[in-house]
């Protein structure tokens, strides 16, 4: 007799529950459905994403789309400048020709690279998960916002930091780390505002100082992606009185905060095309863990949320999606397949969330930027040939 197909739901459409339902179905025979609350595939996606060679290129293999994301990524968008709030350089890293450990690709490309990688009606669009009740033999009964229900042998939790599904495996939340982002861009930076475009360059610039920072990266198509990061209270903009859906109150809050800074990075703010959108950043405790349970498991930020100092995010969802699927490719048993899995995943998040951590606190210092530049002479192997002028 054939054997039933393993049936398997996705909570969350994002790089990681996409690869995952990728990799399973090139192994099959998998009934994987994945689940997401967007409306349809065109939801905005925010900007580039570094894929380092040992977890999203990895990932990327793993899926038979290696060739097609090599073809749209950005080797170029490696670079790196760390500036002090006078805007004076005080590392730069250029990667040398051939150099691409961690390529960029945008978010919008990778997903539909994946999306449209799966067998037809593999996404339910608008299907937001309510609840899920466990029915005794490792199955759980999901029920979803439009109240249709179905009964699957495993739910992976993809859904992000406020991952409905992580609730039945930890009591854990994400707390507010205390640094806040406000982001904001520009729109063909290099032709209307050149200046600020040639102190971005090509990749990504921190620009550090006294528990602030101003960061920007480069996007596809002339896009600047800009963050003022930040000590303060959560509640920072109602308790000073701005309106945070006014451009301009949220640009002249900001100035205010990073007065005294030179106007060559300050322009970063005032001449800022894009809206300013208040990004309050927040992580899982570190480590995360939990009890194994059969029938349920976590990737990505569901698993292990944390902020993006340590250049860590989707990548880390790739892997763990790739895994995850590899292993229950290689195990009769499911339940040994997630055990595998999260055997090798919950110890490298935690070292990757706890670098995360390091990180913030290096960057968002009193001491800032003394502590980042000494991390990025270490990481780049320093040579003085990369720290020269702007």
């Amino acid at each position: 007799m054939t054997p039933t197909p393993l049936r398997i739901a996705i909570i969350g459409g994002g790089p990681g529950g996409l690869v995952c339902a990728r990799v399973l179905q090139r192994h099959g025979p998998i009934a994987v459905t994945v689940h997401d609350r967007d409306a349809a595939a065109a939801h905005p996606q925010g900007g580039t994403l570094a894929m380092p060679e040992a977890s999203g290129q990895l990932a990327l293999r793993a899926t038979g789309l290696y060739e097609e994301f090599d073809a749209l990524a950005r080797p170029e968008g490696q670079e790196k400048r760390l500036l002090d709030h006078t805007g004076a350089l005080l590392f730069r890293h250029t990667p040398d020709p051939g150099e691409d450990a961690a390529p960029e690709i945008d978010r919008a490309e990778l997903r539909r690279l994946l999306l449209d990688s799966l067998t037809p009606d593999t996404v339910r669009w608008g299907s937001y998960l309510r609840t899920l009740h466990p029915l005794g033999d490792g199955t759980h009964k999901a029920v979803f916002d439009d109240g249709h229900t179905e009964t699957f042998d495993l739910v992976i939790g993809a859904d992000g930091a406020w991952s409905r599904v992580r609730p039945m495996l930890s009591d854990e939340l994400p707390h507010y780390s205390g640094v806040t982002f406000v982001e904001t861009g520009f729109e063909d930076a290099d032709t209307r505002h050149p200046a600020v475009a040639d102190l971005v360059g090509d990749g990504s610039m921190m620009a550090l100082s006294g528990n602030k920072g101003l960061i920007a990266r480069r996007d596809i198509r002339g896009h600047l992606r800009v963050y003022a990061a930040f000590r303060a209270s959560q509640d920072w903009a109602a308790e000073a009185g701005v309106n945070t859906g006014d451009p301009e109150e949220m640009r002249t809050a900001l100035l205010d905060r990073f007065a005294g800074w030179d106007d060559t990075v300050l322009a970063l703010l005032r001449e800022a095309d894009g809206e300013f959108v208040n990004r309050p950043l927040f992580a899982l405790p570190v480590p995360h863990t939990w009890a194994h349970t059969p029938g349920l498991t976590l990737l990505g930020d569901a698993a292990h949320l944390m902020t993006p100092f340590a250049g860590r995010g989707a990548d880390l969802a790739m892997l763990d999606g790739c895994e995850l699927a590899q292993a229950l490719s290689r195990h009769t048993d499911p339940d040994d397949a997630v055990r595998a899995y999260e055997a090798v995943m919950l110890p490298r998040s935690a070292r990757a969330a706890a670098d995360a951590a390091a990180g913030l606190d290096h960057a968002i210092s009193p001491e800032a930027p003394h502590h980042s530049l000494r991390h990025l002479r270490r990481r780049h192997r320093h040579r003085p040939r990369t720290e020269s002028g702007r």
